[in-house]
């Protein structure tokens, strides 16, 4: 008898120790995102300090964990259900998921909540457009953490988590200077396509969210292993660990972004929502550096806001820029004297970075890695696995790897314009590095840039440059003695 009950006793832990795995294994994923989420310094920008609100609903302590029965979060997850396609039952798999949001990452559910008041209007918006359930802006909380420069370890990337030959399927485009991956509308209307053709190709909304994330081929296979099953439950066992694991994810997430308050998490409240930024076309190439200096605004904000910007330039051609509304007006009521700032900056003999790329097309040569590719042409590792579809099996000769190359046009290499005049005194060469470099840094332009700061008048600006304020209207074509703060004003120079 005592045999029989160390028997039991055995088979017991061994089963408890199993499904611990089981819930490790599915469980792991998903929070890291939320750890990566914690640790980037970049979302300190993001936020003001965290405020809990003093009449908070239900009268919670600050440290306050409140923990309900299995009736309760069944009854909870039934509200929502009654208005959602997506079946959202609840069980002991969407129970440990909710217990990971509601208890251990509390403080990551927290900075989710704020971001969301930036990307959440905006999904929704999109996936109106489209047709598709409104619910579906919870799926970039278990994809990407709402992170929308994230990365996988197997290189999927943004905030719905594409990987190269996904995105570029749907339009998504790779080059050394933008990865739209990581641009937040583009990356939203994509997956928005994306999984309206998914439901095109299974009509079950909770097999879209299993096919986004194994693949569709992955969910075919499954569904011919169950013996023809339709539904996810039903095909679930024959589904990999992770996926297995991905919908009652996207349950948890629904439930603990809808009732939060319940649990006294609240949202970290974010710098800016949705509402409080706006976006413009930049016509001229320039880094954030020269924005931050223009619009009095740190580069990590703007990093913040514009993500899919890989080396923190924005270049020519047309580009979109996030920022808040104050700041975008600021730009639009300065935007020439901006570029006329910029070029009289390279006119004084400033490094002028070229932003032309050349797309070129190497054969993968027998003994070439992509370490001795990037080296050839001047780029990372990572670059080439970003432009391109890399197996873990590397590269195999044959091979067509798309590189983009940073060039000077030539056209330009000896001639620097400022106000449609050539300074024919300013001889330019390139230096090591391929950067244009001023030769005779000692040429003067007729005047200076001055960037109005808080509390500066047209008089305070001209005693500080010895000139006249009548010479300062007149430069800079003024009708009245107002100022704007951050505005770019030319100054006679000494």
């Amino acid at each position: 008898m005592v045999s029989l009950k160390k028997y039991y006793v055995l088979a017991f832990l061994l089963i408890s120790a199993f499904t611990k795995a089981q819930t490790f294994g599915v469980d792991d994923p998903i929070a890291a995102m939320l750890d990566s989420l914690a640790s980037q310094k970049m979302f300190e920008t993001a936020f003001s300090k965290p405020v809990f609100p003093k009449n908070n609903k239900y009268k919670f302590g600050v440290d306050s964990v409140p923990k309900y029965d299995d009736y309760t979060y069944q009854a909870r997850l039934a509200k929502l259900d009654a208005n959602s396609p997506f079946d959202l039952v609840y069980n002991e798999h969407v129970k440990g998921f909710i217990n990971m949001y509601a208890f251990r990452k509390r403080e990551s559910v927290s900075r989710m909540m704020g971001v969301a008041q930036l990307y959440y209007p905006m999904f929704e918006e999109v996936f109106d457009r489209y047709n598709i359930p409104l619910e579906l802006k919870h799926l970039a909380v278990i994809e990407s953490a709402l992170i929308p420069y994230a990365k996988s370890r197997a290189g999927a990337t943004g905030l719905w988590q594409f990987m190269y030959p996904t995105g570029k399927m749907y339009g998504l485009n790779v080059t050394s200077y933008i990865d739209q991956r990581c641009d937040p509308y583009k990356a939203t209307v994509a997956a928005a396509e994306y999984l309206k053709s998914l439901y095109g190709m299974f009509g079950d909304w909770q097999m879209v969210l299993a096919a986004y994330n194994a693949g569709p081929g992955t969910i075919s296979k499954a569904i011919r292993r169950s013996g023809g099953k339709k539904t996810y439950w039903e095909i679930r066992p024959y589904l990999p660990t992770e996926t297995q694991g991905y919908v009652p994810a996207f349950i948890a997430a629904n439930y603990v972004m809808s009732y939060g308050p319940e649990h006294n998490i609240y949202p970290a409240v974010p710098r800016k929502t949705y509402f409080e930024v706006d976006t413009v076309v930049v016509k001229e190439q320039m880094n954030f550096e020269q924005l931050s200096q223009a619009l009095d605004i740190t580069t990590e904000e703007i990093l913040y806001f514009n993500p899919q910007y890989r080396k923190n330039i924005i270049p020519a051609g047309g580009n979109a820029m996030c920022l808040p509304k104050n700041k975008i007006g600021i730009f639009l009521n300065n935007e020439q004297d901006i570029y006329a700032a910029i070029h009289a900056q390279q006119k004084e003999g400033l490094i002028v970075e070229s932003l032309v790329e050349v797309k070129k097309v190497h054969t993968v040569r027998s003994g070439e890695k992509l370490s001795t590719i990037a080296r050839k042409y001047g780029v990372t590792v990572s670059d080439l696995r970003s432009w391109n579809y890399v197996g873990k099996k590397g590269v195999k000769p044959g091979k067509k790897i798309i590189v983009y190359v940073r060039e000077q046009p030539k056209s330009k290499e000896l001639e620097i314009k400022v106000d449609g005049k050539n300074d024919q005194n300013l001889a330019a060469n390139k230096d090591k590095d391929g950067k244009l470099v001023a030769e005779n840094a000692s040429s003067k332009s007729e005047f200076i840039w001055h960037k109005v700061k808080k509390g500066e008048s047209l008089f305070s600006i001209a005693q500080k440059h010895g000139v006249e304020v009548a010479d300062i209207k007149s430069m800079n074509n003024l009708k009245s003695n107002s100022l704007t703060f951050g505005q770019l004003l030319k100054v006679k120079s000494k």
